[in-house]
């Protein structure tokens, strides 16, 4: 059940949903530690914590001191191999009655498949440490819930946090996605539909011009079926706040803070179907940002990017595997090298890459292992290298894995 599902699933719980048919998921938790709430009524306590270890072929794509994509300088970067702290997250919850609530805190982080290690941090939202604070509003009966706070997106399949996947290593398409934000979200569902709408700010600006949108037709306990759109509604400009709190003017060569991201028009389709211990979710994004010279985008940039996701249990026993494959093809609007207006890796970068994760967990415990490889057919323009990775940023393969370890509860 990805994060979507998870939210619907827990503002609309007297609600037989289609969104919460069972699908295969990547590690299951155990049963949430009851609290009295004594007049706020019974609360529930869970949350998880990992630590990892790192490997990576090669050198990271870019120099401390070049940015990303640019020509190294030295041979500095992410370490290839080592060690670190890499999740941890607490979450209290009111979901009975009509007023309901969520609370999260933790330190985040996000490994993407090709972009190396990065420090887990509790800056990963402007918010800090408070990944997700939100108050629902479910009346008995009605089909209709209204959560408002700091909600998590409704764009693609995958979940932000790694714990609600069956891999470790984020895809491409997660990369490119708005994560936790400011707003409002309408949950509907009555029978095999459902439908959720969030209007606030996209990618953690701080400006209240996004509109998401999913809508979910479930089949049988089988097959199901979403299709969402994320999209501005305005314009952001370069002064708005982002991720950590920092500006688009200077921090425009990175995930969450680059002009074409919070001005993007995004949509996506995933399809769910279950066999038994395999669940299979093939996905497809498109998203596309229109020229504005202002912001550094001198033509119109678009991604396009297609996965097959997978997750078997093997029976009882307490051990599953996941993986992903995907491809992705990117056109950019960048007019020389500094602009740093590109989607993913590098300007107009196309390529494949897979991740396979075999996890074992045994009540609240678990170890999971993610071997990942990824190969780029072109990063291309204005006299950065042709490739990114390597001492010399020429190669065009990275092989990447990580060892996890960790607790629920």
């Amino acid at each position: 059940m990805n994060i979507r599902q998870k939210i619907l699933c827990l503002t609309v719980s007297a609600i037989a949903i289609a969104a919460c048919a069972p699908t295969a998921k990547a590690m299951s938790g155990p049963t949430a530690i009851q609290i009295d709430g004594g007049p706020l009524g019974p609360l529930e306590l869970s949350g998880a914590a990992d630590g990892m270890a790192y490997f990576f072929s090669g050198t990271q794509r870019y120099a401390d001191t070049g940015g990303i994509g640019a020509p190294a300088t030295n041979n500095a970067g992410p370490k290839s191999v080592g060690m670190q702290f890499l999740n941890g997250v607490i979450e209290l919850q009111k979901n009975t009655g009509v007023l309901q609530a969520t609370i999260e805190v933790g330190s985040e982080n996000y490994m993407y498949l090709g972009l190396g290690q990065t420090p887990s941090s509790i800056q990963s939202f402007s918010t800090g440490p408070l990944y997700g604070a939100y108050v629902t509003l479910a009346p008995t009966g009605s089909p209709v819930t209204l959560s408002v706070g700091q909600v998590t997106g409704l764009e693609g399949y995958e979940a932000g946090q790694e714990f609600n996947n069956a891999n470790i290593f984020l895809s491409q398409i997660a990369y490119v996605e708005s994560g936790q934000g400011r707003g409002v979200i309408a949950n509907y569902a009555s029978g095999p539909v459902s439908a959720s709408v969030f209007f606030g700010d996209g990618y953690d600006t701080g400006v209240f011009n996004s509109l998401q949108a999913v809508a979910g037709y479930t089949f049988n306990t089988n097959n199901s079926v979403n299709v969402y759109y994320g999209g501005n509604l305005g314009r952001t400009g370069l002064h708005a706040n982002t991720y950590g709190n920092g500006s688009l003017a200077y921090n425009n060569s990175y995930v969450g803070a680059a002009p074409e991201f919070e001005n993007s028009q995004m949509v996506g389709a995933y399809y769910s179907y279950t066999a038994g211990h395999l669940n299979l979710v093939p996905e497809l994004q498109y998203e596309y940002a229109k020229a504005d010279a202002t912001l550094g985008i001198q033509k119109g940039m678009s991604n396009i990017v297609g996965a097959v996701f997978a997750d078997y249990s093997f029976g009882t026993s307490p051990y599953s595997v996941g993986a992903w494959v995907e491809y992705f093809d990117q056109h950019e609007g960048v007019a020389d090298a500094t602009n740093g207006t590109y989607w993913f890796y590098g300007p107009n970068a196309t390529g494949e890459a897979i991740s396979v994760t075999p996890t074992w967990q045994k009540k609240d415990l678990f170890l999971r292992a993610d071997v990942g490889a990824l190969l780029l057919n072109r990063t291309s323009a204005y006299g950065l290298p042709k490739y990114g990775y390597g001492t010399q940023h020429n190669d065009s393969f990275q092989l990447s894995g990580l060892l996890e370890a960790g607790l629920v509860f």
